[in-house]
């Protein structure tokens, strides 16, 4: 079928699932299920397939829309920049760019006490490419990088550097140099082998030793570990980069007075650290910035996802004053056509604005804490799940074995793959439910319910979830 010049409004289901399997890449993750669904329509937390069958979103465009899906208060200002300056050349200036980028920088110094600057670009991988940048030149061509096992910060090739899995760069070799990896602070899975039960969370539990720390503290004892001259402290590498929650990595929290411990290392030896805030910036964790839980000051901040509510690309990042004046960070150091464009910008500030009117600090915290409780209600009736953690509204659920630990990815995707067929009955109405599967066994599902959820639909889904549960282990 030739599409060009034609009327495809009445094109059924099967029509366009044939054009895609003949014309679309499968390079996406589309075919991560079985059975692609097209979705015709959305709303709040709801998506909507050619069936008008209503799926209640758990991931929300990986946290992309946090505030819920045509949002009212965010289109209209993007709509009116629509009508009035829609487009224009980012070499240009408009005042929707300024006023977004000081809102970031005013809200970003209020909480960490820095001076600072934004620059803006397209997507979050590009932010990290930006920031990479940055600590190069402002470490005068230092290019080795620290970073957590486990981490993700997006598939350009500079950013695969410093992303965790290998996965993402063995077809594309190395562009210049891989991170050294370190383990992240994964508790319920300790890499060091201790006891998840002994360890503190943010919500504080029994103190432990920190094992974790120690090791990465270690390397710095001797030039003979790879990373230091010990004649003069000189090191090799130039920053940490950073996820203060993982993300693709199973929303893993970190157990409190980790990051403070780790910065102590970090200030100690001059290594910068970068915060990526990606998937969990813009109050998905309770804070404008998921670090301000863990009380330390980060040197730069990437950002994208949530900045526009999903409505357009763009990203950016802020940094230190330091690292981004004029005289170091001169014009022309880093360009991208899109960036700042002005129906980014319009929405970004929009959804800065619906923020702060909508106190999502109290908002996310209330709903955060009561969804944390009924799914550890969920724990303690089914032996399959093994872990529930959370911080505001990022929680995540990892699925085991009848042996309590072991993780369990089969009926991980089982469930996943369940949820997406649209037939799950409750109240004698059918549902879907939109999961998101993350993790280093891709065993847990981190869920991002929109941040404007209501408390009907968390309720909703504790009973949709369920559902998936008995009918996946029976």
């Amino acid at each position: 079928m030739d599409v060009t010049g034609q009327d495809t409004t009445e094109l059924s289901e099967k029509e366009l699932l044939e054009l895609e399997a003949d014309y679309c890449s499968y390079g996406d993750t589309v075919h991560y299920l079985q059975h692609p669904t097209i979705f015709a329509r959305c709303d709040g937390s709801w998506l909507y397939d050619m069936n008008d069958i209503a799926y209640l979103d758990f991931q929300m465009w990986y946290s992309a829309v946090n505030l819920g899906y045509r949002n009212t208060e965010i289109e209209a200002a993007h709509n009116r920049q629509m009508s009035r300056l829609p487009q224009v050349a980012s070499q240009y200036l408009h005042k929707e760019k300024i006023l977004l980028a000081a809102s970031i920088a005013q809200q970003t110094q209020k909480r960490f006490a820095r001076k600072g600057r934004v620059h803006f670009n397209v997507g979050g991988s590009q932010a990290i490419e930006d920031s990479i940048k940055l600590v190069r030149n402002y470490k005068k061509g230092k290019s080795l990088m620290f970073a957590f096992m486990g981490g993700y910060h997006g598939r350009t090739i500079a950013a695969t550097e410093i992303t965790s899995s290998f996965r993402y760069r063995r077809r594309f070799g190395h562009f210049g140099n891989r991170a050294t990896f370190i383990p992240y602070p994964y508790c319920y899975r300790c890499f060091y082998g201790k006891r998840s039960d002994s360890l503190p969370t943010v919500a504080g539990r029994n103190q432990c030793q920190y094992e974790c720390v120690g090791q990465f503290e270690r390397l710095f004892e001797t030039e003979y570990y790879g990373v230091i001259d010990k004649k003069d402290n000189e090191v090799e590498y130039a920053a940490f980069y950073i996820e203060p929650i993982q993300a693709t990595g199973g929303y893993i929290i970190p157990p409190a007075g980790y990051f403070e411990r780790l910065c102590a290392v970090l200030k100690r030896y001059d290594i910068l650290l970068v915060d990526d805030e990606i998937q969990m910036g813009f109050y998905r964790t309770g804070k404008l910035w998921a670090i301000e839980h863990f009380g330390v000051q980060p040197d730069i901040v990437t950002f994208a996802k949530s900045l526009t509510n999903g409505l357009n690309p763009l990203s950016g990042l802020w940094a230190r004053q330091e690292l981004i004046n004029p005289q170091v960070f001169p014009p022309g150091s880093t360009h991208s056509t899109f960036s700042s464009n002005p129906l980014g910008t319009a929405a970004g500030l929009a959804v800065m604005q619906y923020m702060t009117k909508n106190d999502m600090e109290k908002t996310v915290a209330e709903k955060g804490q009561y969804l944390l409780s009924a799914l550890r209600g969920l724990q303690r009736k089914y032996q399959v799940i093994g872990n529930v953690d959370g911080l505001g509204m990022a929680l995540s659920v990892e699925l085991v074995t009848p042996d309590g630990f072991t993780p369990d990815r089969a009926l991980t995707d089982r469930i996943f793959q369940e949820g997406m067929k649209g037939n799950i009955a409750v109240n004698g109405k059918k549902y879907g439910l939109v999961l998101d599967v993350g993790g280093y066994y891709k065993n847990i599902f981190t869920l991002a319910p929109a941040l404007t959820i209501s408390w009907q639909d968390m309720d909703l889904f504790i009973m949709l979830f369920e559902s998936l549960l008995q009918r996946c282990t029976n």
